[in-house]
């Protein structure tokens, strides 16, 4: 088959990642095999390809965002069959007897693999996933459609959560990209008055479109605290203009795998029991609670769409934020 297999980590006008023909994967025990129909580009596969996010092994297949059809089922699998549609995510595997796993948190499971990481992802016309970890995904969503809400919807629906955010809330988004553009249209949802925070004019534009109150830069404050916020932007800056933000008592919640820093600031930013809380990875239950509350809604994706081979271009073109939905490749 054909697949971007990353060669060595660098910036994506230096093409780190080499269309190629790769062996075909095979379906093992508990596995399904995919065709892939469409791979979501996140940014977490950017930091892969540049290294800012160390691979966990050489020449990965990157991608964790995939729509695919089963082709093939392997032993003791039970649940799918050849011909379903399937949607593949972050979190490939977890043990499952771990404190843990055992009380509901298997996202932080010390054992956990992951998909563009411990095992080869959906950059490819091929892939495998564990039939455990596979995701259904709602027939009124297309392949391309889809593709976008399994991981930049599901880990902003759990950045909401870790945020505790409530309905009619006050909620600060600090970066505009495609998480955000979902995440905004949960929050609006459960009624709760938005004020965005990014550096573009044309996000802060689509931002007022889509339901928020007010939009403005990182050097702005929003006209009143917030109860609670999330960013987007892998900045520790960022993070500090949050916290900066907060009404007493918020939450600040940061939604990075990545973050270049995180700056001195003055205590009085932490005091009256504000707090800063990481977003890592999500669970299953996350998962399909947010596939369940995007058909609902709905949420709706916007798509740039490339062919697999130009890959590198895709990531060049989130890196310069020259995206305006979520990139998502599809094999010719």
């Amino acid at each position: 088959m054909k697949a971007l297999v990353l060669q060595r980590p660098g910036p994506p006008d230096a093409e780190p990642l080499q269309f190629r023909e790769v062996p075909d994967p095979v379906a093992g025990p508990g596995e399904l095999l995919l065709r892939t129909a469409a791979c979501a580009v996140c940014r977490t596969d950017l930091q892969l390809a540049t290294g800012d996010v160390p691979p966990h092994r050489p020449n990965a297949v990157l991608g964790h965002q995939a729509i695919g059809i089963v082709e093939a089922v392997g032993r003791d699998v039970r649940d799918w069959q050849v011909g379903e549609r399937a949607g593949v995510g972050w979190l490939a595997s977890v043990d499952g007897t771990c404190r843990f796993c055992r009380s509901g948190r298997e996202n932080l499971c010390p054992n956990a693999t992951f998909t563009a990481w411990d095992r080869d992802g959906c950059f490819a016309e091929r892939l495998t996933v564990m039939a455990d970890f596979a995701l259904r995904i709602p027939e009124r969503y297309d392949d391309l459609q889809a593709a976008p809400l399994l991981c930049g919807g599901v880990i902003g629906y759990r950045a909401l959560k870790r945020s505790r955010i409530e309905p009619g809330g006050r909620l600060g988004l600090l970066g505009f990209g495609a998480s955000a553009l979902q995440t905004i249209q949960v929050a609006r949802h459960w009624d709760c008055r938005v004020y965005v925070t990014t550096r573009s004019q044309r996000d802060r534009e689509r931002a007022l479109a889509m339901g928020a109150i007010w939009a403005g830069g990182y050097d702005e404050n929003p006209p009143e605290p917030l109860d609670a916020a999330v960013t987007f932007a892998p900045v520790g800056d960022v993070a500090i203009a949050a916290l900066r933000a907060l009404d007493r008592g918020g939450t600040v919640a940061i939604n990075a795998i990545h973050l270049d820093r995180v700056p001195e600031f003055p205590y009085d930013l932490l005091w009256s029991e504000r707090d800063l809380a990481s977003v890592a990875n999500y669970t299953r239950a996350d998962a399909r609670e947010y596939l369940e509350l995007a058909a609902s809604i709905p949420i709706e994706t916007t798509v740039d769409l490339f062919p697999l081979r130009d890959g590198n271009e895709a990531l060049r073109r989130l890196a310069e934020g020259q995206v305006e939905g979520a990139a998502v490749l599809r094999p010719e």
